[in-house]
């Protein structure tokens, strides 16, 4: 064969970013997948993070390459800056090697090799990502490629669990389970619960309206096969929420399926690195913001869930009845198609995709993760305002048959069960 299959060739040919940056400390190109760390001033916390993927079986560790992106913009902190040449130097005096570790680095922080303008979490994933195609072996499993955090810890079956779930799962995406750490201030252990009960809650009530967009959205603890990421188009540029549009752009193209059996560990800690996330929510609260951190009402998935299945059943039927149907269901929601255009876009659906699962999955497709929120948030700005989790919760855990009393704390711990974090 080529010495790439032929996906993989065109993206490297026409979607790579281009760039001086180089992989260092390992010269392999015969690894069944790659672990790719971006890290921006973490000296702190990157040893326990590498720790931790040492502790995975020898066998499995020979075959994945960990991949450490240091990486800053020329106009970084200057203590980011020093922080990053101490990363540097330890990973190229061997301050990091582990028995068995594959590990190499990218050096995107030194002068000429810094980041572009305007880049962040999102190129330095990109820039790991895409080098690490090359380092693949296409010959015989699927190689694969995943994102961690030099703040995160993972489970000693880590990898044994990637590779499982890929062995069997057709989708071409994964989301993994996480819990955040726990930290020792009482009020970041309040902060970081919140922010994580409010992810899941998220998560459920799209489970529950049967969207094809609910899983969490964590760029630790996401994976893809190599040939998905290039189908996908790779990983994007953004500075904040490239995890969410790589997943949705997965998800659209591959398919993205929950990855159960292990567990990844996030920090709690509070960071203003990115505009919204963890890092800048804990942050917030911890400035005693908490009302940042709140919650969807029920009605909201509930009339998502509505919406949803009219499409289903209506399938056959042209975009003025379907719009006169959602109207029905709230004159909110037939605004918001009005404005977002779902006629024009109904009609060209219709159009372009006669069969009944070729014309959802293109519905799906426009009325993607995205517009989904938007509606979302329409609705919470309407008639179904954001409130605490008291008043969210009990409903939503109910439609979920769940045990719907209980203090938030227990509320997060069903939640955490339901969605495979209590593992490990």
């Amino acid at each position: 064969m080529d010495q790439f299959p032929r996906g993989i060739d065109k993206y490297l040919r026409t979607r790579t970013l281009q760039g001086p940056w180089r992989i260092e400390g390992s010269d392999r190109a015969d690894f069944s997948g790659a672990v790719v760390i971006p890290a921006l001033a973490e000296s702190q916390h990157l040893l326990a993070t590498l720790e931790s993927l040492a502790a995975n079986p020898r066998e499995l560790l020979e075959r994945f390459l960990v991949l450490v992106v240091v990486n800053h913009r020329a106009d970084a902190a200057p203590e980011d800056q020093a922080d990053n040449r101490a990363v540097l130097a330890g990973l190229r005096s061997g301050q990091a090697d582990r028995p068995g570790l594959q590990l190499g680095w990218i050096d995107a922080a030194s002068p000429g090799l810094e980041l572009p303008a305007g880049g962040g979490v999102g190129t330095a994933r990109k820039i790991g990502f895409d080098l690490a195609l090359a380092r693949l072996d296409y010959r015989r499993v699927e190689p694969l490629l995943v994102s961690l955090d030099a703040d995160t810890l993972v489970d000693g079956n880590y990898l044994q669990a990637l590779v499982e779930h890929f062995s069997t799962s057709p989708a071409g995406g994964a989301s993994l389970p996480f819990r955040h750490r726990e930290p020792e201030c009482p009020r970041q252990q309040a902060a970081i619960e919140r922010y994580e009960l409010y992810l899941r809650h998220y998560v459920l009530g799209l489970q529950l309206a049967a969207s094809p967009y609910a899983y969490h959205t964590v760029g630790s603890a996401l994976a893809c096969r190599a040939a998905a990421y290039a189908a996908a188009g790779g990983m994007n540029r953004r500075t904040a929420g490239e995890d969410f549009y790589f997943l949705q752009q997965l998800a659209k193209t591959s398919g993205v399926a929950p990855l159960a059996g292990t567990l990844v560990h996030p920090s709690p800690r509070p960071s203003q690195r990115v505009p919204f996330g963890t890092g800048p929510s804990v942050a917030r609260q911890l400035a005693g913001a908490t009302e940042t951190v709140s919650f969807y009402h029920p009605d909201c998935f509930r009339l998502l869930h509505g919406w949803l299945a009219l499409v289903e059943s209506h399938w056959q039927a042209g975009p003025a009845c379907i719009l006169q149907r959602a109207r029905e269901l709230s004159p909110h929601l037939g605004d918001f198609l009005q404005a977002e255009n779902f006629p024009g876009t109904w009609e060209k659906l219709a159009r372009n995709h006669s069969g009944q699962a070729a014309r959802l999955r293109a519905f799906h497709g426009w009325f993607d993760g995205l517009r989904t929120l938007r509606l979302i948030n329409r609705l919470s700005s309407g008639p179904f305002p954001r409130g605490e989790a008291e008043g969210a919760l009990p409903d939503l855990l109910a439609w979920a048959g769940l045990p719907a009393s209980g203090r938030a704390q227990e509320q997060l711990q069903r939640l955490r069960t339901l969605q495979g974090a209590l593992q490990g």
